[in-house]
């Protein structure tokens, strides 16, 4: 796939962001699902190509994943184009990432966080966290942020037919 030539780059994620960033969505979904098996659909070739507004994504590193890997994530239509460097890997569990770079102009620090927790041997709780800081040129934006958080969860609960 075509890259774009800029990118704008975002300043360092550290995992203290998901509680102090001025921008947070969560979501807690019961997934009917084992915890391995949503863990696969998480790190497997297309993660999140049930959800409307992500066009794809690539993984940029090899396998095995953990820290440092990096993935790419068309969204918008591919309008945005985010460049993700993964900070935590906790295989099975949990995994965070911050955008590094972006396409577009209007973020300054953007990361999420996805854990995932047994709850039987056919269901898992998935909780989904959005952290973001928006440039100041980009404040008035946040409703669509919100908006498009939404459309993710209600993306992936559907898909999941999730509680």
């Amino acid at each position: 796939m075509l890259l774009p030539q800029m990118t704008v780059a975002l300043s360092p994620i550290h995992e203290s962001f998901f509680e102090s960033a001025p921008m947070r969505f969560r979501d807690v979904m019961s997934i009917p699902l084992s915890a391995e098996a949503l863990w696969a659909r998480l790190t497997g070739e297309s993660p999140f190509a049930w959800c409307r507004l992500v066009k794809l994504t690539e993984w940029t590193s090899p396998p095995p994943f953990g820290v440092g890997t990096t993935r790419t994530a068309w969204a918008l239509g591919g309008a945005l184009v985010l460049y993700e460097q993964f900070f935590r890997w906790e295989e099975g569990r949990r995994q965070s990432f911050g955008v590094e770079r972006a396409s577009l102009p209007g973020y300054r620090r953007f990361a999420e966080d996805y854990l995932v927790e047994p709850v039987s041997e056919s269901s898992c709780r998935f909780t989904w966290t959005i952290a973001a800081e928006l440039a100041p040129f980009a404040r008035a934006a946040a409703p669509v942020n919100a908006m498009v958080a939404r459309s993710l969860f209600r993306d992936t609960r559907k898909h999941f037919a999730a509680a």
